[in-house]
Parts: C-alpha cells; sequence; structure tokens
C-alpha cells in the first residue's frame, strides 16, 4: 500500500489550505493509499541552525517534532506540500519545513531519496488570477525537484480570503482530488 503524507503550512488548521490538502490525500486514499495529514502549526520545530550534522548522516539532528517527520519522508510513497501565498512566497512556516529538508541531500548534493517521492504542491491564493504567482510556483517545483521529488501537479484555489472560501470552488477541489489519486 502507497503511504502519502500531507503537511498543510497554513496558520489555520482547517482553513482553505487544510482542505485543499486532505481533498489531494482524499483522491490518494480513494485509490488505495495510506494517506496522514501533518499540520506543520502544530509541531514544535524551529528553523535550520546551519549546523551541518546533515551531511554526515541523512537525519537533521535538532531534538523536536520535524526530525521525526522528516525521516518519515525516506519512507513515504508520496508526499503533498500546501501552503497559503504571502507576500508572493510560501508561509514563513511552510519555508521552515522547506528548509529543514536539507537532510535529503548528500555532502555532494545529489538527493538520498531513493524512492523519488511524487510530489503535489497545493496552493491558496487571495488574488483571483490563477496565472499570477504562476512563476513562484514553477520555482517552487524546481527546488522540490532538485531535492529529489517529482512535482505531478500543482494545484491552485484562487480567491480563497474567508477560511472556509475552497467550498465554493467544487472543481478546485474536484481537481485536487484527481491530483491525489495520480499520486497512486
Amino acid at each position: 500500500m502507497k503511504t502519502v503524507i500531507g503537511f498543510n503550512g497554513s496558520p489555520r488548521p482547517l482553513g482553505n489550505t487544510g482542505r485543499l490538502v486532505k481533498a489531494v490525500l482524499g483522491g490518494a486514499e480513494a485509490a488505495g493509499a495510506k494517506a496522514r495529514y501533518v499540520h506543520l502549526a502544530a509541531l514544535k520545530f524551529s528553523d535550520c541552525t546551519a549546523c551541518m550534522g546533515c551531511r554526515s548522516q541523512p537525519a537533521c539532528i535538532q531534538p523536536d517534532d520535524l526530525s521525526k517527520v522528516v525521516q518519515d519522508i525516506f519512507h513515504a510513497d508520496a508526499i503533498v506540500l500546501g501552503s497559503p501565498v504571502y507576500m508572493w512566497q510560501v508561509t514563513g512556516l511552510t519555508k521552515l519545513f522547506m528548509d529543514r529538508l536539507y537532510p535529503v541531500l548528500g555532502p555532494d548534493y545529489a538527493t538520498r531519496l531513493t524512492r523519488k517521492p511524487k510530489l503535489v504542491l497545493a496552493f491558496t491564493q487571495g488574488h483571483p488570477d490563477g496565472a499570477y504567482f504562476r512563476p513562484y510556483f514553477e520555482q517552487t517545483k524546481a527546488v522540490l525537484g532538485f531535492l529529489g521529488f517529482t512535482v505531478t501537479d500543482i494545484v491552485t484555489a484562487v480567491g480563497t480570503r474567508a477560511s472556509d472560501d475552497i467550498e465554493k470552488q467544487p472543481e478546485a477541489l474536484a481537481l485536487a482530488r484527481a491530483a491525489g489519486a495520480r499520486l497512486v
């Protein structure tokens, strides 16, 4: 059975981004995967300290919640990374998470991810134009590709300001479920 881990980088546990991530996970589960949802704001972790401990081993040496989660990524078949767009970027919380993925790179900057997990990026944005932040989404895809993930889909929900606006976008939720099914 395939394992899919979904990360919500929004401060809201079940706002638009959380619902979008859960829709992707729902599509993966419907296709037969075992899914797990992680709300990053509920974890206790700090930023990368550039200690370089992960250069000699494929693990972060910080004793916090995120060190264990990063280890789980090595065994996952697929990942979902969701974030609202803040100031043309992922949230600071999501960026901290991405920085802490440094252990997936070896000292030679080759990926240590032997499984090459598939990855869906799930973005919510208040701006109503779906193409507006596309260059940033593509850059994020390239960064995660460099780390060794295979980004299969970029799912976006636009005009999401109130915490439940995504519920008025059944087509975005359907696209998210379809992206989740493709992870399996």
